[in-house]
C-alpha cells in the first residue's frame, strides 16, 4: 500500500500518527472531508496484525463517515481514528485515554472524536479530561452510549428493504440472521424480537451469544460458515467490515443484506454488483448505520431531541430513495454513493440547528485548525 496514493484515491485531506512515550499510545488520526463542516468520527481500539492493517482501516472508515454524515444531511464532515493495541484485549487506563484526548485536542475542533469498537462510555469521559471535541460520554463529555440509535436506524432500514422487495412490513413472518451481538447487535435483536421476527445469532464472543441466547430467546449458530449457510429473510452482520467477499456474495442465502457494520462488503465495485444481480437487497452500511452519527452530531449542533429521532426515523426514507434509485445502476452501494456525493456537491447541511455545543467551537469556525 502506498499511503499517499491511497489518500489521493479516496479523497483524504489529512492523515496524521500520534505515539506518546509515557503511554506507549500508538494512533493514527484520518480527516476524510470537511467540506461540510467540522469531521466526525468514531475512535476504534483494536490490536491490528499489522501498521498498514490499522493504516487501510482508518482510511476506510473515515471515507465512509463523510458518506454517512452526507446521506444522513448533517452538516459535518468524515474522519475516524484507531488506537494501535499491542496485543489483543489490552486493558485500557486513564492514561491512555487522556493522551488519545490530546492527540485530538491537537486538531483544534476540525475533529471531533467519538466511541467506535473496543471504546467505553468511560474511556471517553477520560479522552474528554484534555479535549473538548469529543462526544459520547456521561460524566465530562457528553451524549452517552449511541448504540441504541444505531440499532433503531437499521431496523427502520429493514422496513425500507421489505418494502422494496414487495414484502408485508410484519416481522412475524421474517427470519433475521444476526452476525454479532455485542452492543449494537443485541439491541437490534431485541428490537426485532419485540416486532416478533425469528432470530438466530453467531459471535465470536460465546459470552455474547449466551446473553442473546438467555436474555433474549435467539436461536444460536456455531460459526460464521454456518451463519452464510443459513437460509433467512434478512442477513444482518453487526460485527467487523468485510464479510462479504465475493464468495459469499456468490452463495449467501438470504433475501435481503441489512446490518450496522461498517464496510460489510469487501469490494464493493466487485460484491454489490453479485448481490444485485442475484436479486438480493443490500441496504448500503452508511445509510443503514447512521444513527449513532446523528444522535451525537446532532448534539453537537445543538438539535433537540424530536429532531434527532425524526433524523433516525428518515433513516427509513432515505434507504427506499436509495434503493428505488438504484435500477440504473450496477449496485445499491453505487447508489448511495451518488446519492451523498449530489448533497456534498451542493453542499447541503441541515443548517439552523444551532451554534453546536455552548463549549465546543462556533459554527462560523467549523473548518478551524
Amino acid at each position: 500500500m502506498k499511503l499517499f496514493e491511497q489518500m489521493i484515491t479516496r479523497g483524504h485531506e489529512r492523515v496524521c500518527f500520534h505515539q506518546d512515550p509515557e503511554t506507549g499510545l500508538r494512533a493514527i488520526i484520518a480527516i476524510h472531508s470537511t467540506k461540510l463542516g467540522n469531521a466526525l468520527g468514531g475512535t476504534r481500539r483494536w490490536c491490528y496484525a499489522s501498521d498498514w492493517d490499522a493504516i487501510y482501516d482508518v482510511l476506510r472508515l473515515s471515507e465512509g463517515m463523510t458518506y454517512k454524515a452526507a446521506a444522513a444531511d448533517l452538516p459535518m464532515g468524515g474522519a475516524k481514528s484507531v488506537i494501535m493495541l499491542a496485543e489483543p484485549g489490552q486493558k485500557p487506563t486513564e492514561a491512555e485515554g487522556r493522551a488519545m484526548g490530546r492527540f485530538v485536542e491537537s486538531f483544534n475542533g476540525a475533529y471531533i472524536a467519538a466511541e467506535d469498537m473496543g471504546v467505553t462510555v468511560q474511556f471517553v469521559d477520560w479522552m474528554a479530561l484534555e479535549t473538548r471535541h469529543v462526544m459520547g460520554g456521561k460524566t465530562v463529555s457528553t451524549g452517552g452510549d449511541p448504540s441504541p440509535y444505531t440499532s433503531q436506524g437499521c431496523f427502520n432500514a429493514m422496513k425500507a428493504c421489505l418494502k422494496h422487495m414487495g414484502m408485508p412490513v410484519d416481522f412475524s413472518k421474517i427470519t433475521v440472521a444476526i452476525q454479532g451481538v455485542g452492543a449494537t447487535g443485541f439491541k437490534l435483536a431485541r428490537l426485532l424480537i419485540d416486532a416478533g421476527a425469528s432470530v438466530r445469532a453467531t459471535d465470536v464472543n460465546a459470552r455474547s451469544l449466551e446473553r442473546a441466547v438467555m436474555e433474549l430467546g435467539v436461536e444460536p449458530i456455531p460459526a460464521d460458515r454456518a451463519l452464510f449457510a443459513t437460509e433467512c429473510d434478512i442477513f444482518a452482520p453487526c460485527a467487523l467490515g468485510g464479510v462479504i467477499d465475493e464468495n459469499v456474495a456468490k452463495n449467501i442465502k438470504c433475501k435481503i443484506v441489512c446490518g450496522v457494520t461498517n464496510n460489510v462488503l469487501a469490494d464493493p465495485d466487485r460484491d454489490g454488483p453479485i448481490l444485485k444481480n442475484r436479486g438480493i437487497v443490500y441496504a448500503p452500511d452508511f445509510v443503514v448505520n447512521a444513527g449513532g452519527l446523528i444522535r451525537l452530531a446532532g448534539l453537537y449542533l445543538g438539535m433537540s431531541e424530536a429532531q434527532i429521532d425524526q433524523k433516525v426515523a428518515d433513516i427509513e426514507q432515505t434507504t427506499a430513495q436509495i434503493l428505488d434509485g438504484a435500477a440504473s445502476l450496477p449496485s445499491t452501494h453505487a447508489a448511495a454513493i451518488a446519492y451523498a456525493n449530489r448533497r456534498i456537491g451542493r453542499g447541503s447541511g441541515s443548517a439552523g440547528y444551532g451554534g453546536g455545543r455552548s463549549d465546543g467551537p462556533p459554527m462560523e469556525r467549523m473548518h478551524a485548525g
